[in-house]
């Protein structure tokens, strides 16, 4: 579980950066907002991923919210509804927990949501969560039940199949990198700066099974609407809607 996790939380980094291990193609449309990034690429023959066009679309916020609290929001799986639409609108159950080090932050979680139909019944999260001084990452991906017993019982993890998505989260000066980030510096006094934090959100999705298909508008529209929606549902959230 934990070398799919690795592999999981690479990809999301590969298709934040567009790293050259992908192909990727920017889509230039009007239909995009200009503070979202939107590419896309062909999956073909990689048994770790599902066939067929895959859109990634990536954007970043700042909020006035300390990188800590930032952080134990995304991850708490209680609060997942919030933000989350494959959370069927409820709180996520954790199935599994393996901690990555001293760190309470660090670890990898196999999650479940309250199934709203047969087909969602068979689906975990699967999500991988880090976090040191320089920024925090939360990283998570669908996956199927039968795949992930068989990984759970010793099988071949290259062979599961998914698309991660996720949040990197980055101090914006030196004012959020405390213990708490926000209230009293150090030494006692008041803090002189309000704590923020640089969101970066991305979400890879597969629009079409068929790697020769052509994209749709439509298509682009969804996955645009869907990442104006989680950042403007996190904002309210957290109390920080402008």
């Amino acid at each position: 579980m934990l070398k799919l996790a690795q592999r999981m939380t690479n990809n999301f980094c590969a298709g934040v950066c567009a790293s050259t291990v992908h192909q990727w193609n920017k889509l230039r449309t009007e239909n995009v907002d200009e503070d979202v990034r939107v590419m896309t690429r062909k999956s073909v023959d990689d048994p770790g991923e599902p066939p067929g066009i895959v859109l990634s679309a990536a954007t970043s916020v700042w909020l006035p919210v300390s990188p800590q609290r930032l952080f134990a929001f995304l991850r708490n799986e209680h609060m997942r509804s919030e933000w989350d639409i494959l959370s069927n609108g409820g709180p996520m159950q954790e199935m599994a927990h393996i901690a990555k080090g001293q760190e309470h932050g660090n670890c990898v979680s196999l999650l479940r949501a309250s199934a709203m139909n047969a087909n969602q019944s068979s689906m975990l999260i699967l999500q991988e969560t880090c976090i040191d001084a320089a920024g925090s990452l939360v990283v998570y991906a669908p996956v199927d039940i039968p795949a992930m017993h068989v990984v759970m019982n010793g099988g071949d993890s290259a062979y599961v199949a998914l698309l991660p998505s996720g949040f990197a989260i980055v101090p914006d000066g030196p004012g959020s990198r405390g213990p708490s980030g926000d209230g009293p510096t150090s030494n006692g006094g008041p803090a002189h700066r309000v704590s923020g934090s640089l969101l970066t959100v991305a979400f890879q999705i597969l629009v079409n099974s068929l790697p020769t298909a052509k994209l749709t508008v439509e298509s682009v529209e969804t996955v645009n609407n869907l990442i104006s929606c989680t950042v403007q549902k996190i904002k309210a959230a957290l109390q920080c809607d402008s």
